[in-house]
């Protein structure tokens, strides 16, 4: 399976069976995701600089392990968001697994 099919599958694959949570516990979660992704775009943020510098040093060469970080908080992020929308019921690590 290629890298590209299975970030696709990670952000759009079956999610697996989740309980309803009732309207106040959902709220609560909500907020605190809001929260993480405050704190993840920060850390994008960072993330970006920090690769950009890597890549002028390196005429170009990109620091793979960053890249796949940027990789996994994407999908994340993607997750919170499918959350937040209430496109899934399924909540983001670290309440599931990060895959």
């Amino acid at each position: 399976m290629a890298d590209e099919d299975k970030i696709e599958g990670r952000i759009h694959g079956d999610q697996p069976d989740a309980d309803k949570d009732g309207m106040g516990m959902r709220l609560i979660y909500m907020l605190l995701i809001a929260f993480m992704l405050s704190i993840s775009q920060t850390v994008l943020t960072v993330l970006t600089v920090v690769q950009f510098i890597i890549m002028l040093v390196n005429n170009g060469e990109k620091n793979a392990r960053l890249a796949d970080f940027g990789t996994d908080l994407g999908i994340w992020m993607a997750k919170a968001a499918r959350y937040q929308s209430a496109a899934s019921d399924v909540k983001p690590w670290p309440w599931t697994e990060l895959d």
